[in-house]
């Protein structure tokens, strides 16, 4: 028995609308994670950037458990004297939702060169409408 190797161009890429409204918010993001590394796939590789487009519609409606709205902060700095900010969960789902699910689903994928690829997939609005209707033949 031989052992085939994935090539780029093997590769096909599927388009999957993931509804945000009531879902738990690491539990999607994790499915979605999944999606864009393309692990459900059965010729999956490691190396390869195998995954599919995810888009992502209500972002506004997705929960989250226990007391995290007012507890969960966001950290970043400038690299500057005095420039740590910070941000709680629940200040930036007012401010921007879409950053939400964003920055959950970039933590939970591989520190590697394929991040930033992966990233560009995902989709993320903040209503119901999108602009990829097209993309799911009548399905979305």
């Amino acid at each position: 028995m031989i052992t085939r190797v994935t090539t780029q161009k093997e590769i096909q890429r599927a388009w999957h609308l993931v509804d945000a409204k009531g879902a738990i918010l690491g539990r999607m993001a994790s499915g979605i994670a999944q999606k864009l590394i393309g692990k459900h796939k059965t010729y999956f590789t490691p190396n390869l950037d195998c995954g599919d487009y995810v888009v992502v519609v209500n972002s506004d409606n997705v929960a989250v458990t226990g007391r995290k709205l007012m507890q969960k902060i966001y950290h970043r700095h400038s690299n500057y004297p005095g420039g740590h900010k910070q941000i709680v969960l629940g200040k930036q789902m007012e401010k921007d939702s879409r950053k939400v699910i964003e920055l959950a689903v970039s933590r939970m994928l591989p520190k590697n060169k394929l991040r930033e690829p992966r990233l560009n997939r995902l989709k993320v609005f903040p209503g119901s409408e999108h602009i990829y209707k097209d993309k799911f033949n009548g399905k979305a």
